[in-house]
């Protein structure tokens, strides 16, 4: 600790040096963000109803779409300005996830496409994929023996 502090005193003085977190505006923008992009979703599914395709293939059409979009945005550097303005509202399952899986591969492109890119590009969603696909799995285990 600080100084000898104690437990007590050192989070006395912690408090003093960190910053107040604005809660109501952080939670207010995540909310627009995210509202914002799940909007654009459903403008999208509207879209492909609208041109004739079924619910189900619009769906997935609008899945397809945001993945790329996202992709597509963090290329450009715009996805991480709007999770910087956003924070958790750009988390948005799809969205956020897109954006996990391409930001390690264009910090390693440098380093070359076999491996930079080609080894980093699932350092952050891998785990999450290998612990969801476990936990369905498991989850699905346990519905069918039930």
């Amino acid at each position: 600790m600080k100084n000898n502090m104690t437990k007590a005193q050192y989070g006395e003085y912690v408090k003093t040096k960190v910053p107040k977190s604005p809660v109501v505006k952080d939670c207010i923008k995540a909310f627009t963000v995210g509202g914002t992009i799940c909007a654009i979703g459903e403008a999208f599914t509207k879209m492909y109803v609208f041109w004739g395709l079924s619910v189900d293939t619009a769906r997935l059409l609008t899945s397809i779409t945001l993945i790329f979009l996202s992709a597509l945005l963090t290329a450009l550097n715009i996805y991480p300005k709007i999770g910087k303005f956003g924070g958790a509202g750009s988390i948005v399952p799809i969205t956020g996830f897109a954006n996990s899986v391409v930001s390690p591969a264009i910090e390693a492109k440098p380093e070359g496409y076999v491996l930079g890119v080609g080894a980093k590009i699932f350092s952050i969603a891998g785990p999450v994929i290998l612990f969801g696909t476990l936990a369905s799995m498991l989850a699905g285990m346990i519905y069918y023996f039930k």
